[in-house]
């Protein structure tokens, strides 16, 4: 098939790659969203799936928004037969999603109907899912409702961060995508319309949603610190400041500490939650680099009662 891969952030890389490789598709070009401003400078940078589209010699098109009129005329022009899409990051309207003959297929990186929305696998890490997977569907006008096509599944591993299930459900996910591909241009593959029951819903992570309730289970704290690794980061404060959390130990022997209240040995950092401590593994204080929690409390010299959170 000829195919126009929609996708913009790293993540989307592995798909893209796949699709490139297979042989059986011609990804005659890529829908990217528009180069943004990044690092201190704020010069602007391409997306990855741009980058890595321009590297491969394929066109890329970079609409403000997919309703612009030069867009949908350039994709009428390419005629694709199918638009697969990782991570797009724009809704695709009803007169874009008419133009392929096979419809936009999306890659979702959850079993829907579980985790509908932009961040299902920071919310399957903070609701302590032992399971999860992705799902490739057929892209309606509502929210990740459409028909699936297929699905792999993946454990969630106790230590998983979001950043780490993530990459592993982009490689399987990429081999899912591309067999989808294949049955749908061999007219094997049907979508299955998803059961109205067992719907979840993943928005956004917000910085809100990232702070750490020092008075929520140990448990709890320990999986909005996972969820929330590598974006947009857990955090607390300390001395009026912000403190970024990137790892944290649960230590179910350790009741004696009150939520938030810290103590710090020679080597190790805990703080009282709502049922036992966590010892503090990695931290970043405001403006400085990620460093060892015990690196950190040393410098600052706790004293004794001091608290996060407070």
């Amino acid at each position: 098939m000829k195919l126009v891969f929609a996708g913009t952030p790293e993540v989307a890389l592995p798909a893209l790659d796949a699709l490139i490789a297979s042989g059986r598709h011609e990804v005659a070009a890529v829908v990217t969203r528009p180069d943004a401003p990044s690092g201190r400078g704020r010069r602007l940078v391409a997306s990855p799936v741009a980058e890595r589209a321009q590297e491969a010699g394929i066109e890329v098109l970079r609409p403000a928004t997919p309703r612009d009129e030069a867009f949908l005329a350039r994709l009428r022009e390419i005629a694709p037969d199918c638009c697969p899409v990782v991570a797009y990051g724009a809704l695709l309207p009803r007169v874009a999603l008419d133009v392929p003959a096979h419809g936009w297929v999306n890659l979702h990186f959850s079993l829907l109907p579980a985790w509908r929305g932009a961040a299902p696998v920071q919310h399957a890490v903070m609701a302590g899912d032992e399971m999860t997977g992705a799902s490739t569907f057929l892209i309606e006008e509502g929210l990740d409702s459409g028909p699936v096509y297929g699905t792999v599944t993946e454990t969630v591993r106790p230590t998983d961060t979001a950043g780490d299930l993530l990459t592993r459900l982009s490689l399987a996910g990429a081999g899912l995508l591309a067999a989808t591909m294949d049955g749908i241009e061999d007219g094997a593959l049907k979508p299955v319309p998803q059961p109205a029951d067992g719907i979840s819903l993943a928005p956004k992570i917000t910085v809100d949603d990232a702070r750490v309730d020092w008075t929520a289970p140990a448990l709890r704290v320990d999986r909005v610190v996972r969820g929330c690794n590598p974006a947009p980061g857990a955090w607390t404060t300390f001395r009026g400041e912000r403190l970024k959390l990137t790892q944290v130990t649960p230590v179910p022997d350790r009741t004696d500490l009150a939520p938030g209240e810290i103590a710090a040995a020679k080597n190790n950092v805990y703080v009282g939650t709502g049922s036992h401590a966590v010892e503090l593994m990695w931290l970043r204080p405001q403006g400085k680099k990620p460093m060892r929690a015990a690196d950190w409390a040393r410098g600052v010299r706790i004293a004794a009662g001091e608290t996060l959170g407070g």
